[in-house]
């Protein structure tokens, strides 16, 4: 397999644009969203353990989330409709965007070379990306523990 050439987006700089199908039905696209700060989340799969608890401790603070005037979007590779499921089964308050082509996974830099009991693949790694209000990147976790991130995530983001 090729080796991961992508560089991740850096702090400081503005944000990469993106337009994706959303769990709402409608294409939802980061300059829609001015004015706010977004928490853009990366994780891999639906219906998995580590990003079903990520999307619990987000959904948990979502109040929290709206009084810092923060949206919360996640990303990953799955399509709509699992979207859709995902949040109906796991009762989430947030929008999830679906990049089957990994393509926002490839401008952000977070796409790339895994391996899993000894099989390597390319997948999302699962990173977070805090966009303050003038669409520039503020803060980025790399290699996330899902527990307890959202928190932190809500701290960084009331400091905005």
């Amino acid at each position: 397999m090729p080796e991961n050439k992508i560089a991740l987006a850096a702090e400081g700089t503005k944000a990469p644009a993106f337009s994706l199908p959303s769990s709402t039905g409608e294409t939802l696209k980061l300059s829609d969203l001015k004015g706010g700060a977004v928490v853009l989340y990366f994780y891999p799969k639906d219906n998995t353990s580590g990003c079903t608890l990520e999307a619990q401790e987000f959904r948990d603070l979502d109040r929290e989330f709206k009084k810092a005037k923060t949206t919360v979007l996640g990303v990953s590779p799955d399509s709509v409709e699992s979207h859709c499921k995902f949040i109906a089964k796991q009762k989430l308050t947030f929008t999830l965007l679906a990049d089957e082509d990994h393509a926002l996974a490839e401008k952000y830099g977070v796409w790339g070379e895994k391996s899993l009991y000894g099989r390597k693949y390319f997948g999302v790694h699962r990173t977070t990306f805090l966009i303050d209000r003038n669409g520039k990147i503020a803060r980025i976790w790399t290699k996330v523990k899902p527990k307890g991130h959202a928190a932190e995530v809500l701290e960084a983001a009331r400091a905005l």
